[in-house]
């Protein structure tokens, strides 16, 4: 008898998945649409690319905002779908949110082409060699020739970035979220390096920004392999209960842990994981750098609270003292080393630093206040973070953005406007009351405070002390300096430039004065496993 029918039938019937495609219709609207925009660059004629991919991109954030609307407007019950390796609950549908207002702020800053010329970004691809022209006067051309295109290869990197960030903050297994991470760290690594001005310090940035990034995924993977080891599965909830009831050895899952954590602290941006912070934000295109600062600390803690919250929930005071020490370092090392910076991207790059220290006093608590108030945080700070590199973009002398403090002397006199706009976003970094910072410290403070990190918030508050001043010292240069003669000028910024900065303002505005609507939000749920 042949064995070939006995083998036909010994096999398991096959068992598909079951894909829940409105939980996860966002994110697919976001990749799918990033699929297409690759098929413009291939496709499109040159002249006609620049406007397509803006209509796609911003159709692509607005179908996927209405996808995402449609189904939270259900009231739908807290799902895992993809043979449960995405999970889609209250917190997750709010950083979707978050993810999508604030991608399309950065869009916004990425399209224009009025404050710089033909796009912020490199106009032809020769001009990515680097070149001592390119690194000069950057403006894109070939001798004086001023060109007004750029590559838009810019959008679906973002689009595909953007995807990777919703699929990361998701991610309901550690596989699915280190292949998350990889898709949505890849572009920005290339994003990183193509800057239109500065040619070979964008590149430094990105190439940086690349091997600094490959480290923390080989950290990622090794904790992954180990906790894989450990508990027999990747999925987040088998190795809750694996920590919480049994007598093997905890050394594979500590020690798994701690890899895991370095990998997500770096994404973050967290110290002292945050070697790589200063350098990209100063090199990066400034719209890239916005988005950046803005999305990627929103995915990336995202992603810290469901492991933190799933995964290791039941073995929290192991690894809780550690994380006290590394939120105090980040408060430290961003508020201290921030008073030394006479740059404006890299005082905002320490800036952020602080600011995670502070987001993780809220993500060490593993309550459902904690949760609520990093969450509010995670878009206060967005969206404040969005409009300062907007304002950053429009200060510029003849070599390009003016980002060196001394140039940003006496700006209230030549541009009230612009300074004033700068002036209250800064306050609002500060945690000034009446803005969306005060509100979101007061929310993360009082949470650690009822979680019993009385210490923590007095090293927070302190921080807070010293970081508030360099804001008022660059506040100080506008409006108590004389401009001097050959200063930078403000430009004239175009309509897309004008909504991004007016939306992160009116947000910070908003959600100082009436945070109820977005804190309730913020409060509606709990993580599902």
């Amino acid at each position: 008898m042949s064995v070939l029918p006995m083998l036909a039938q010994a096999e398991p019937p096959l068992v598909f998945p079951t894909v829940d495609y409105g939980a996860i219709g966002p994110m697919l609207i976001v990749l799918g649409a990033a699929c297409i925009s690759v098929l413009v660059e291939a496709l499109a004629p040159r002249h006609q690319r620049w406007s397509i991919q803006v209509a796609l991109t911003l159709a692509t954030l607005a179908g996927a905002g209405i996808a995402l609307v449609g189904y939270a407007g259900g009231s739908p019950e807290p799902t895992t779908t993809l043979a449960g390796t995405l999970a889609v609950d209250q917190p997750t549908l709010f950083l979707w949110g978050t993810l999508l207002a604030l991608g399309l702020g950065s869009i916004l800053l990425i399209a224009d082409r009025s404050v710089e010329p033909g796009g912020q970004f490199v106009s032809t691809g020769p001009e990515a060699s680097g070149s001592r022209a390119a690194e000069g006067s950057g403006a894109g051309a070939v001798g004086t020739t001023t060109v007004t295109q750029m590559q838009t290869e810019v959008f679906p990197l973002t689009l595909f970035a953007l995807g990777g960030m919703m699929a990361f903050c998701a991610a309901n297994d550690l596989l699915t979220m280190f292949v998350a991470l990889e898709v949505l760290s890849l572009p920005l690594y290339l994003m990183c390096g193509l800057a239109r001005r500065r040619r070979l310090l964008s590149q430094e940035a990105a190439v940086k920004y690349f091997l600094l990034g490959a480290f923390a995924s080989a950290f990622f993977l090794y904790g992954l392999a180990l906790l894989f080891g450990y508990a027999g599965s990747v999925k987040l909830s088998a190795i809750s209960v694996a920590a919480a009831g049994t007598d093997r050895s905890d050394t594979l899952l500590l020690g798994g842990l701690a890899l895991l954590v370095v990998g997500l602290l770096f994404k973050a941006s967290v110290g002292p994981f945050h070697a790589w912070t200063p350098d990209v934000y100063q090199g990066a295109p400034t719209p890239v750098t916005a988005f950046m600062a803005a999305c990627t600390k929103v995915a990336a803690f995202g992603a810290i609270l469901r492991v933190l919250t799933v995964g290791f929930g039941t073995i929290r005071w192991e690894w809780r003292g550690v994380l006290w020490a590394v939120a105090v370092a980040s408060m430290v090392i961003g508020a201290v080393i921030g008073l030394t910076q006479t740059d404006v991207k890299r005082m905002i790059a320490y800036s952020s630093i602080a600011h995670a220290g502070f987001i993780l006093l809220g993500a060490i608590a593993i309550t459902p206040q904690g949760l609520s108030g990093t969450l509010f945080y995670l878009l206060a700070y967005g969206f404040t973070t969005l409009a300062i590199f907007g304002v950053v973009s429009l200060v510029r002398t003849a070599d390009g953005e003016a980002t060196h403090l001394s140039q940003w002397a006496g700006l209230a006199k030549r541009s009230p406007l612009v300074a004033g706009v700068m002036a209250f976003l800064l306050l609002a970094l500060a945690g000034l009351p009446l803005t969306s910072g005060f509100t979101a410290k007061f929310a993360v403070f009082s949470a650690a405070l009822s979680d019993g990190m009385a210490p923590l918030v007095v090293v927070a508050l302190v921080a807070s002390a010293v970081a508030a001043f360099f804001y008022l010292r660059v506040i100080v240069l506008m409006y108590f300096s004389e401009p001097a003669p050959d200063g930078p000028t403000v430009v004239l910024p175009g309509a897309f430039t004008t909504a991004a900065i007016t939306i992160g303002v009116l947000v910070t505005l908003l959600l100082g004065i009436l945070p109820a609507v977005a804190l309730d939000w913020a409060a509606g749920g709990t993580f599902v496993s």
